[in-house]
């Protein structure tokens, strides 16, 4: 895939992911607004908050769908995640969030599960932490394929190829690209399923707050995030000048 492209499906993704956050914005302010009113128990404000439960995991699924487009067009772009500021990448595993993180947040978010809830909790634990590990696995032999010294010795070569060499290139890096792909696939399923099993566990009362958390969780870490990319970006040219 040439730059151009790449920065083509950068810019796309980056208007998506920005108009996302809005929409995560609305959701959390109404959200809020129904755990406010949580201590009234009308019939129509239950409905209400479960179909705003529903809508914000249709919202998650929406971005998730998104990125497997936009993957199946440049994964590497995918795995960089360059709509993303410096801050957010570094809680990147595999392309996302780490499905444990989200598991420990709700020990810290909710106080109140049941015994039964956390015994359900420790043992996604204990599959969700095998699976990661099984992904971390299949990860690193794809990145050591990377560095395998014919493909290495092409790449190092890439200005002088002859034809039949570079269709070698093309193919080994097809390969991987076709590796990768089915790498993030399997860790946005994880991540979903997590998410999806974690729902099942909770009263509606525990998914709102749960939800809610997560929410400003993600958005604070954006807006951090971003404020401390413009003022660096600020301080270099501050410097240049």
């Amino acid at each position: 895939m040439s730059n151009q492209n790449g920065s083509n499906l950068q810019e796309r993704f980056q208007n998506f992911f920005n108009g996302w956050l809005e929409r995560q914005q609305s959701f959390l302010d109404q959200l809020d607004h129904f755990y406010s009113s949580l201590t009234s128990h009308e019939n129509h404000l239950e409905q209400q908050r479960n179909s705003i439960i529903e809508q914000v995991l249709s919202h998650y699924q929406e971005y998730y769908e998104e990125k497997a487009r936009a993957a199946l067009e440049d994964v590497f772009t995918v795995f960089s995640a360059p709509w993303l500021s410096s801050f957010e990448r570094t809680f990147l595993w595999i392309g996302g969030f780490k499905p444990s993180m989200i598991l420990r947040l709700v020990n810290n978010i909710l106080g109140d599960l049941t015994p039964e809830q956390l015994q359900i909790m420790e043992r996604m634990k204990a599959e969700t932490s095998q699976a990661e590990k099984e992904l971390m696995e299949t990860t690193a032999t794809v990145q050591e394929s990377l560095a395998a010294p014919p493909l290495l010795t092409l790449a190092r070569r890439v200005g002088r190829l002859m034809g039949g060499e570079i269709l070698n290139l093309d193919g080994a890096l097809e390969r991987v690209k076709t590796a990768m792909l089915g790498v993030l696939q399997s860790a946005d399923g994880l991540r979903a399923s997590t998410v999806r099993k974690l729902v099942e566990v909770l009263s509606p009362d525990q998914k709102v707050r749960f939800l809610m958390r997560v929410a400003q969780f993600q958005l604070s870490i954006r807006r951090w995030g971003v404020q401390r990319d413009s003022q660096r970006a600020t301080s270099c040219l501050s410097l240049r000048g």
